[in-house]
């Protein structure tokens, strides 16, 4: 049945990404009781809110490397090289402008950004001595992002997802050589740096040995590819940002209302129950170029062919999610006392059920989500993510207004409600949107 209805190279590309995401998870293992074994949580803490802040600068990103996917997936189907050189051209020179333009604000703005997070004097001179450098890995992050999506769009995710992989681990293993020397939290911060070196390298040299030619072309960007690439990047960007901004709001409304340490368990619990749901979700990611190209040549049988790639991805979902999931709520607890040792704390095992019911169900609308994404229906992206960090948002608030204060399970349980409501509405979104075309 699979072989019937996944073309090779989607099956290869499926599973690389489910491989990738099993190393990833395996990584983050052992990434998290080290980091927290070294810094403790307070410090960890703090790594967390530098992370948030290079989320937030990630903005910058403007929706560009889905973009790129889906465009040079589409170039590629008509065998363009000049128009994909052209593409990645003009994603580089906007990125490196809107990550100028990001490094700017937040060197003049450092001290404000700083403040919101409520932290002691010394914790902010920490955060504040690693922000500048923070910034400066942003620009680099964006243009990275950019040559590794063009290696997805050429349709070798299996080896982008690879190349993502083996930056993690080289990003462990500096962490774990400089913790243990005692570099104290920058180790982080150049293992981060030391990961997306190797990412930009590696990504470049397969781009290279595929196209023939490096991804560059000074010359030949034409302003309509701009106008192309802006428009659907535009779309992406407004449901980027509201993606964006749903974990950075939890975390600050923990850092004002809870504590700092706090926030490594609403990372542990969110991030780990999200690894969770890659191990199935992983390899779906690779139906927005394999959509894309269907539908650069849209046919009666390539729209079939799209329910079905659908159909077969909800039942694999159904066959293999559902029981890694259940037996993770299960076992919850053992594993994690298991796993952290003396660093488990009691809180962890209910929020991390909360958070992996909640990635469970939207685990059910990915499928429809890359293939509103591959048809171009941007829009419907976007109201998702408004619908997910609206309900967020009200949900927490109205948390801390009953009563006055807030607990990590609260923002747990706003989690989840807001996953719930976004899957429905993207799987009537994807119904609709296939039914229409069909007309």
């Amino acid at each position: 049945m699979i072989k019937r209805l996944f073309s090779s190279q989607l099956r290869i590309n499926m599973l690389a990404s489910v491989a990738a995401t099993v190393i990833n998870i395996i990584l983050l293992a052992i990434a998290y009781p080290m980091y927290l074994h070294f810094l403790g949580y307070e410090t960890y803490g703090l790594w967390l809110i530098l992370a948030t802040i290079l989320s937030f600068a990630q903005l910058g990103n403007l929706g560009i490397t889905s973009a790129i996917i889906k465009l040079v997936a589409e170039e590629h189907g008509h065998r363009n090289t000049k128009a994909i050189l052209n593409y990645v051209t003009a994603a580089l020179i906007v990125l490196l402008f809107s990550g100028t333009v990001t490094l700017i604000l937040i060197l003049l703005f450092q001290a404000q950004i700083i403040s919101v997070f409520k932290l002691t004097y010394q914790n902010a001179r920490i955060v504040s001595h690693l922000l500048p450098y923070i910034a400066v890995l942003t620009v680099f992050v964006l243009l990275t992002q950019v040559i590794n999506a063009t290696l997805s769009g050429l349709g070798r995710m299996d080896l982008a997802n690879c190349i993502l992989s083996g930056g993690r681990f080289i990003s462990v293993s500096v962490a774990f050589f400089l913790l243990s020397i005692g570099r104290g939290l920058e180790s982080l911060l150049i293992g981060s740096t030391c990961s997306y070196i190797f990412i930009s390298v590696i990504s470049l040299i397969c781009v290279h040995r595929i196209l023939k030619v490096w991804p560059f072309s000074l010359c030949g960007c034409q302003i309509h590819q701009y106008r192309i690439l802006i428009r659907f990047a535009g779309g992406m960007f407004g449901g980027h940002i509201l993606n964006m901004l749903l974990s950075p709001f939890n975390k600050l409304m923990l850092s004002r209302y809870v504590g700092v340490a706090s926030i490594p368990i609403y990372e542990i619990a969110f991030n780990g129950s999200m690894q969770v749901r890659a191990v199935t979700g992983a390899g779906l990611r690779s139906f927005v170029p394999e959509v894309s190209r269907i539908g650069a040549n849209l046919t009666k049988h390539g729209l079939e062919r799209i329910r079905r790639i659908n159909y077969r991805a909800i039942q694999i979902i159904l066959l293999c999610g559902l029981p890694v999931h259940s037996a993770i709520i299960l076992l919850c607890e053992p594993l994690l006392k298991l796993w952290l040792r003396k660093d488990f704390t009691p809180i962890l095992p209910p929020v991390f059920r909360i958070m992996i019911v909640g990635t469970f169900i939207s685990l059910l609308c990915v499928p429809a989500y890359y293939t509103l994404i591959g048809l171009g229906k941007v829009k419907h992206c976007f109201y998702a993510n408004l619908i997910q960090i609206g309900i967020n948002i009200v949900v927490v608030i109205a948390a801390i207004t009953l009563s006055k204060q807030l607990v990590v399970s609260d923002v747990a349980v706003a989690t989840l409600i807001a996953m719930v409501m976004t899957s429905i509405y993207v799987l009537l979104q994807k119904h609709r949107a296939i039914k229409a075309l069909a007309c």
